[in-house]
């Protein structure tokens, strides 16, 4: 495995530990007076992830897919 490939996967099982936002299901607080914790949560973790997903995609995919794809039938 590459170096990049082992920092995804320990990435992917971060955020799917952080998913699970158990301490603000009773938390009753607004974030900027009208949006309540655990909605602003996600919509932060949203973002992580995507930003998350664009550099996986971005330095983790296999070269290997890209170069089989791109030869020509025979």
């Amino acid at each position: 495995m590459t170096k990049a490939t082992i920092i995804s996967i320990l990435g992917f099982g971060v955020l799917f530990a952080l998913h699970h936002d158990f301490w603000n299901w009773a938390d009753y607080n607004l974030v900027f007076g009208f949006l309540p914790v655990g909605l602003a949560w996600h919509t932060g973790f949203s973002v992580a992830a995507a930003l998350f997903w664009l550099l996986v995609s971005r330095f983790a995919w296999p070269a290997s897919v890209e170069r089989w794809a791109d030869e020509p039938n025979d």
